[in-house]
């Protein structure tokens, strides 16, 4: 997704991002999975939007389910 969008859901995602200083940083395990999906034929490329949400769950401002429910309204929201 090379698109940047101004969706309502991706200001609000910018917002609690913003209102709690989180941001991503990508760890160990992030770069294993990278290559692993690579090895796979698999291209997964976040977002700045998708990267927000796991720094916000890792942050624990955010729940799990809660984050699959901000991605999924995000996803609707950015497709053409």
């Amino acid at each position: 997704m090379d698109k940047v969008t101004t969706s309502s859901t991706a200001e609000h995602i910018r917002t609690l991002a913003r209102t709690f200083h989180v941001s991503y940083s990508e760890g160990p395990n992030d770069r294993l999975a990278h290559h692993i999906s690579r090895l796979a034929g698999d291209t997964v490329e976040l977002d700045e939007i998708e990267q927000l949400l796991i720094g916000l769950v890792r942050a624990e401002r955010i729940t799990r389910p809660e984050m699959i429910l901000l991605q999924a309204a995000y996803l609707r929201e950015a497709k053409p």
